[in-house]
């Protein structure tokens, strides 16, 4: 991956100016994609807009004043992603990364420390000794059983990552919206909808408002009969 991102070629989830500089901060290979994705140097100077210049960034993050998931980050380029917890105590922030209505990345501020994160389960695959290894939305790999699944989420503590809740994927389950014209609204899952051949799974999603359909990869579940985790206001 190349270390330099011109403004104007960054991914449409970034939100930020396009044609003020030429240039602007990459992200290092990590945890998420790149297109899901920002650098911490961003949202700390751009979107919480606690810094004026990348130097004052970094003198932020040096002193060890921002925590990604309960964890210390001081490397400016570290990608921050879907339902990342971003926190700075001495400031008493928290935050959630989410996707907007609009598809931007958008911090959705907790108000109090969240030692949860929910993480979806994108495949399972069988290990050395038989055991099952569970690879998470985030990078995350986690040894569990046959009864996870797919599509499944997990709740789990941070920030050591330990399996807290598992929440299936099934019908009647609340469920958040990541992607698509229908991102970041909430509902219950309605129906699942299999396609056969090379198409998408979709799933029918009921909001207070009205029943819609998207694509199962979109869809989040964050609890069975209410959200286990703290979904957060807009900025």
């Amino acid at each position: 991956m190349s270390g330099h991102q011109k403004r104007v070629a960054a991914p449409k989830t970034w939100s930020i100016t396009r044609k003020t500089n030429t240039w602007i901060v990459n992200t290092d290979p990590g945890p998420h994609n790149k297109s899901l994705s920002m650098p911490l140097a961003l949202i700390v100077r751009d979107m919480l807009k606690i810094a004026n210049t990348l130097n004052e960034t970094k003198k932020i993050l040096n002193a060890e004043n921002v925590l990604v998931d309960g964890r210390i980050r001081k490397n400016p380029k570290f990608p921050v992603g879907l339902f990342d917890v971003v926190a700075i105590p001495e400031n008493k922030q928290y935050y959630r990364m989410l996707l907007s209505p609009k598809g931007k990345l958008e911090l959705r501020s907790l108000g109090n420390p969240d030692e949860k994160k929910l993480c979806k389960i994108t495949n399972k695959t069988t290990v050395k000794g038989g055991k099952v290894q569970l690879n998470l939305h985030d990078g995350t790999n986690l040894l569990g059983d046959e009864g996870y699944a797919p599509g499944d989420s997990l709740i789990l503590s941070l920030p050591d990552k330990n399996i807290v809740k598992h929440l299936k994927f099934e019908e009647g389950s609340i469920a958040i919206i990541v992607g698509g014209k229908h991102s970041g609204e909430t509902g219950s899952i309605v129906k699942k909808r299999v396609v056969r051949g090379s198409g998408l799974n979709a799933v029918t999603v009921k909001t207070s408002e009205q029943e819609l359909e998207t694509l199962e990869k979109y869809v989040y579940v964050i609890g069975k009969d209410k959200p286990e985790i703290t979904v957060g206001e807009r900025n």
